[in-house]
């Protein structure tokens, strides 16, 4: 249809245009969207994807996981109560903050390991 036609036409004319290509429109989107909906259920389904598979692509909306790191093991020791430890990283403890101002030093509280103190033995028979 061209324009000039459609300048021609009356309101009347017009209005019922409208509402014929409204009802179309409206039946083509219908159908636009059921063939949408039916390709969306066709790849969701749980048969095409292993659970792992499905796990994976939906970890790839959220946080990724966290890595695993390595246990550390302490370094340092509390003297007064053994069981508490350090391991060197992070915030000093409390009771190694205490025990640094009154003047001792951190090496006093260093766990001593078997390995190092035969090594130190080992070394000075050699000689």
């Amino acid at each position: 249809m061209r324009r000039q036609d459609l300048e021609a036409m009356d309101f009347e004319e017009l209005w019922l245009l409208h509402e014929e290509l409204t009802k179309i429109l409206a039946e083509k989107i219908t159908v636009e969207k059921r063939e949408l909906e039916k390709r969306l259920a066709q790849l969701n389904q749980p048969d095409q994807f292993g659970e792992a598979e499905r796990r994976a692509a939906n970890a790839g909306t959220s946080e990724p996981p966290r890595r695993k790191y390595p246990k550390v093991v302490p370094k340092y020791f509390n003297p007064l109560r053994p069981t508490e430890t350090w391991s060197g990283r992070g915030k000093q403890p409390r009771w190694l903050v205490a025990a640094l101002q009154s003047g001792h030093t951190l090496e006093e509280f260093r766990i001593r390991e078997n390995d190092e103190s035969s090594d130190r033995n080992a070394g000075g028979q050699g000689h």
